[in-house]
C-alpha cells in the first residue's frame, strides 16, 4: 500500500499529533494550513480552503492515498459555520478529485453530534449516555452533519472510503487553537499560582459532581490511522475517548497538585472562565515577560469560552466505544497523565513557567 497522507489542520492539536505519528509510522505526508508552521518530516502546504482557486492549485501535484480532516472555522451562528465549514469540506475533496488518488477520507469532528451546537448545546432534548454511535442525528442543524454529508456525497461519487471521529474534548499542545482545555487549564493554574488567586472549578454542580471523559490527541491520532488502514473499520462512525472516566471532584484537584495550589472549595456556584480572566490580557503578559515565556499573548494559548462550554454543561457526558473495542482498537490513555503530560510539554516550551 502507498502510505501517502494529506492532514489538513497541522497547527491544531489534532492535526499535529496525527501528522507527528504518521510520519513516525513511516508515510510520506504533507499538511495543509492558512499558515503551516515547521513540523518534522511534513511538508507544508499553504492554502485557504475557501479559496478555490489557490486551492485548487495549491492541491495540484498533492497525490494523497489517505486524507485526514481536523480543522473548521468559527462562525458567530450556527447557520453560517454550517454554510463555510461544510465549503471547507466541499472544496478540499473537489480539488483532489482530479487526482483520482485518494482511498480513504477520515473526518473528525465529536460529541456535539449528540449535544447540538454551540447554539443550543446541551439543551433540549438529547440522547441518554452513555452516547453510543447509533443513536444519530438530533433533529436539529448542526455543521457537523453538514461536513459528513460532504464526505458521504464525494465518497458515493469517487469511489473511497471514509471513516468519522467523534472525540469528546480533546487534551493535546498546540498554540492559537480555538478549542483547548488543556492548555486553558494550565494558563489559568500558573496565573493563580502567580498572584495568588483562587483556583476555582468554573462549571456547573453537574459536571462537579457527574461522571465524565476525555480524549488523548495522541490516542485520537492513532486512531484516526487504525481506521483508515483496517478494513473492517472503513465506512463507520466511531467515538474516541481514553478509555476511563472520572469526576472533576477529583480531577480538579489532581490538577491543582501539579501546580502546587490548593483547589478552592466549590460552592455549587458556577463562575465561568470568561468571567475570571476577562482582565487577565496584561496580566499574562506581564508574567511571560517576567518568567521569559515564548507566548505572551493570553487569546493565543487559552479559549475560555470553549472550556466554559465543557464544564458548564447540565448534563452528565459518558461516551461508550463498543464498536471500536469490537473491531480491534484497544488503546488507553489515562487522562490525567493525559493532562500532566500536557503541562510539562508547555513547560518544557516555556509556554508556561
Amino acid at each position: 500500500m502507498t502510505k501517502t497522507a494529506l492532514v489538513v489542520g497541522t497547527t491544531g492539536i489534532i492535526g499535529s499529533a496525527t501528522a507527528q505519528l504518521l510520519v513516525e509510522s513511516g508515510w510520506t505526508v504533507a499538511g495543509l494550513a492558512r499558515k503551516p508552521t515547521a513540523q518534522n518530516g511534513v511538508v507544508p502546504i499553504a492554502a485557504d480552503l475557501l479559496d478555490t482557486p489557490s486551492l485548487s492549485a495549491a492541491m495540484a501535484d498533492v497525490r494523497p492515498s489517505h486524507v485526514f480532516i481536523a480543522t473548521w472555522a468559527r462562525q458567530a451562528t450556527e447557520a453560517k459555520n454550517i454554510q463555510v465549514n461544510s465549503a471547507m469540506v466541499r472544496n478540499l475533496l473537489d480539488a483532489l478529485r482530479p487526482a483520482g488518488t485518494v482511498r480513504h477520507v477520515a473526518l473528525v469532528t465529536g460529541l456535539k453530534h449528540y449535544l447540538g451546537p454551540f447554539e443550543s448545546y446541551g439543551k433540549g432534548r438529547l440522547p441518554m449516555t452513555p452516547f453510543r454511535e447509533d443513536q444519530g442525528r438530533l433533529e436539529i442543524e448542526n455543521f457537523y452533519y453538514a461536513q459528513e454529508d460532504e464526505v458521504f456525497a464525494a465518497a458515493a461519487r469517487d469511489g473511497f472510503n471514509w471513516s468519522i471521529h467523534r472525540p469528546h474534548t480533546i487534551i493535546g499542545a498546540a498554540v492559537g487553537n480555538a478549542m483547548n482545555m488543556g492548555t486553558t487549564l494550565a494558563v489559568y493554574a500558573t496565573i493563580c499560582r502567580e498572584i495568588g488567586r483562587p483556583f476555582r472549578f468554573p462549571g456547573s454542580a453537574v459536571q462537579w459532581n457527574g461522571l465524565t471523559d476525555m480524549t488523548d490527541a495522541r490516542l485520537l491520532a492513532r486512531h484516526l490511522l487504525w481506521a483508515s488502514t483496517t478494513p473492517k473499520a472503513a465506512n463507520e462512525a466511531f467515538n474516541v475517548v481514553n478509555g476511563d472516566i472520572f469526576r472533576w471532584n477529583w480531577m480538579w484537584g489532581r490538577i491543582a497538585d501539579w501546580f502546587g495550589i490548593e483547589p478552592d472549595p466549590f460552592d455549587g456556584t458556577v463562575r465561568p472562565l470568561e468571567v475570571q480572566m476577562a482582565g487577565d490580557v496584561g496580566l499574562w503578559a506581564d508574567i511571560a515577560k517576567r518568567r521569559h515565556l515564548k507566548e505572551s499573548d493570553l487569546n493565543r494559548l487559552a479559549s475560555p469560552w470553549h472550556t466554559d462550554a465543557d464544564l458548564g454543561r447540565p448534563i452528565e457526558v459518558v461516551t461508550d466505544m463498543s464498536k471500536s473495542r469490537r473491531l480491534g482498537f484497544t488503546d488507553y490513555q489515562s487522562t490525567d497523565a493525559a493532562f500532566f503530560e500536557l503541562f510539562q510539554t508547555l513547560r518544557d516550551d516555556r509556554l508556561i513557567p
